[in-house]
């Protein structure tokens, strides 16, 4: 009988650890952006133990990568974050709200591997030597776009970013909320651009009730660039913290239509 591929033995589990694309170098060519918003707002947005940083600002950016799988074999996604400025121990960096991918494999393996709140979307993205677009569009609604005109090279650049998230399991019983106390990680995303442009620009936010980025209004653009490079990435569980305090924030990472639905009810109960 041939090899039942359902299962693997102990060599095939070693190879496929080796080529996990959540591990793997990548390549991306991206938009960031950084802008101010309601420090209150940001207070607001953070789980605990998370804590407003620094400065009350949301960061954004808008990527086409490509993982670099194989010598000669590469898998390319679209890749978006968008994170509001936290601090845990003394280590700043942005807890992730949501991470809009284009593909089932990277939304699954980041999902499960790290806990980050991924969800499919289209995202297109176009460049020229003036002109730069990236939009994030799910359910027919382009609710996240950065856009602007590229200007001053700033020469290439190497740092690392840091980022927050939970990795949970939502409970089979009704009300229960999580089968077991989330953990926080921390994620490091280790950068090395070989060309940064600055870009004189601006983030649009629309309305869009599974995805309410809007509710973090823009006050300030602080930066906009245009970078190109390689990433790497990696994570390190923090703690277990109590799943009374993500509950409140847990949907945000689904599609959640409880709004929809509520406003549904009255109709529904007038009929009957």
């Amino acid at each position: 009988m041939d090899k039942l591929r359902y299962v693997k033995d102990a060599d095939d589990l070693r190879l496929a650890a080796k080529f996990a694309p959540e591990f793997l170098p990548s390549s991306t060519r991206q938009l960031r952006a950084r802008y101010e918003t309601d420090p209150e707002l940001i207070a607001a947005v953070l789980p605990p133990p998370l804590a407003p940083g620094s400065r009350p600002e949301i960061g954004v950016t808008i990527s086409q990568v490509a993982i670099h799988m194989a010598p000669g074999f590469d898998i390319e996604i679209g890749a978006a974050i968008f994170g509001a400025r936290a601090v845990y121990e003394g280590v700043e960096g942005l807890y992730m709200i949501t991470m809009p991918m284009t593909t089932e494999g990277a939304v699954v393996g980041g999902r499960e591997t790290f806990g980050e709140p991924k969800k499919l979307a289209e995202i297109d993205f176009a460049w020229s030597d003036g002109e730069v677009a990236a939009t994030v569009t799910r359910h027919g609604v382009a609710y996240l776009e950065l856009r602007g005109r590229r200007g001053a090279a700033l020469g290439p650049r190497t740092h690392t970013e840091y980022a927050y998230c939970f990795k949970c399991l939502p409970a089979l019983e009704k009300g229960k909320g999580l089968e077991f106390d989330p953990l926080l990680v921390r994620l490091t995303w280790e950068h090395e651009h070989t060309r940064v442009d600055e870009v004189a620009g601006e983030v649009i936010l629309r309305e869009a009730m599974l995805d309410p980025v809007a509710d973090l209004p823009v006050r300030r653009l602080v930066s906009m660039t245009y970078e190109e490079g390689r990433s790497r990435s990696s994570g390190a569980v923090l703690a277990s913290v109590p799943a009374a305090g993500l509950l409140p924030f847990l949907h945000q990472r689904y599609d959640d239509i409880t709004p929809m639905l509520a406003a549904l009810a009255p109709a529904a109960d007038a009929r009957a």
